[in-house]
């Protein structure tokens, strides 16, 4: 049999996507040693490398946009527009390139999460297309008006020639996908126990006073921190370039510890030691503390409508709080001193997201090299 050759399609919107997607193919690869990963995303190597610890094939191609965004909050619509009616009017040669690749390479499965093109790459270089979301880029666009509706109408239909969709929770209806598979959580796992992780950051509050600050790869220009001052004996963990220089502020490099040149911290290997996660509405930061158990505290994100299902998700499944953006910007964070709510669902989520389709996969390299 031939080696199996995997080719992994990430939507260029923040850093959610890109490193849900590399949780798959860490686990694809563990189950699968032999397959070749062929990752194809703008998202840097080394954040990959935090989740795939074997070798793969680095592509950087956007094929999507998402939003333009100046930070993990702040949208930019026009910007949006423009570029996606560019991609719109150059698809042809944007597909008809990565045909060539695909076929070069002898990929035999496009797995994407969740560029739309990746189906009519699929379609035109005659290979199974499956993707993996919680939503499409369809339903983000439509709710923002008129405007949005023919790009929106031409997403819908390329999701339309998807294989096989893989639905994580917290997902919006997905209408537009024809054969759909529900799946639990995906996300990683941490690297390190407890004791490591607070040996090698000097971490000495307890957990209960430990708190973690995560909003994404494209960060939060307006993070608070002065309301940090008032928690003196507390520590908050950031992974912000621009947290300020406070006492009671870990700020953690961005591609790898300070105090250990050589190994790369993730926002999950720090969860287990916090009492909560303040973060705002993505998909991969509330699963992954989801699948540990750990709180989340989010502030709401109206204009995005993704976040709706993101809330009620995390409402229903995990200890939570919901802040309103005067809350959270401009409130005295005593909201640290109450517990979080519990979820309201009492039936537990499915965590197996990552073993779900990564099993799929490897079932389908199985039957592929018993059909030649």
């Amino acid at each position: 049999m031939e080696r199996p050759i995997l080719y992994i399609a990430i939507t260029n919107h923040g850093f959610g996507h890109a490193t849900r997607a590399a949780a798959v193919a860490a686990t694809i690869q563990k189950l699968c040693p032999e397959v070749l990963l062929i990752l194809v995303t703008t998202a840097p190597r080394w954040l990959l490398e935090c989740y795939i610890e074997g070798d793969f094939i680095h592509r950087p191609r956007a094929f999507d946009l998402g939003v333009v965004q100046a930070d993990s909050l702040t949208m930019d619509k026009a910007a949006t527009l423009e570029k996606l009616l560019e991609i719109k009017k150059n698809q042809r040669s944007i597909i008809a390139s990565e045909i060539n690749f695909i076929r070069q390479n002898r990929v035999h499965l496009i797995l994407a999460d969740i560029p739309f093109l990746a189906a009519e790459m699929g379609k035109a270089a005659g290979i199974p297309c499956w993707m993996m979301s919680n939503f499409g880029f369809d339903f983000i666009y439509r709710s923002w008006g008129d405007r949005f509706t023919e790009v929106a109408d031409w997403i819908s239909d390329c999701y339309s020639k998807c294989d096989r969709l893989f639905r994580l929770p917290f997902h919006e209806p997905m209408e537009a996908f024809q054969y759909i598979i529900d799946v639990g959580l995906t996300g990683g796992s941490p690297r390190y126990s407890a004791d490591e992780i607070r040996a090698i950051w000097g971490i000495t509050a307890p957990p209960e006073r430990t708190i973690l600050l995560t909003f994404g790869g494209l960060g939060l220009q307006k993070i608070p921190y002065d309301r940090l001052q008032k928690f003196s004996d507390w520590q908050f963990i950031a992974f912000d370039q621009l947290a300020p220089d406070l006492p009671n502020v870990i700020q953690i490099s961005e591609a790898c510890g300070k105090r250990e040149a050589l190994r790369q911290f993730r926002p999950v290997d720090f969860m287990p030691i916090c009492d909560r996660v303040v973060s705002k509405p993505g998909f991969s930061t509330f699963a992954e503390a989801t699948r540990l158990d750990v709180p989340i505290v989010s502030v709401t994100r109206d204009e995005f409508a993704e976040a709706a299902f993101l809330l009620e998700g995390i409402t229903s499944y995990n200890r939570h709080q919901i802040l309103t953006p005067s809350e959270f910007f401009d409130g005295s964070w005593d909201f640290l001193l109450q517990p979080p709510q519990p979820p309201t669902s009492s039936e537990p989520i499915a965590k197996d997201g990552n073993e779900a389709i990564a099993h799929a996969v490897v079932k389908y390299f199985g039957e592929c090299g018993n059909s030649k």
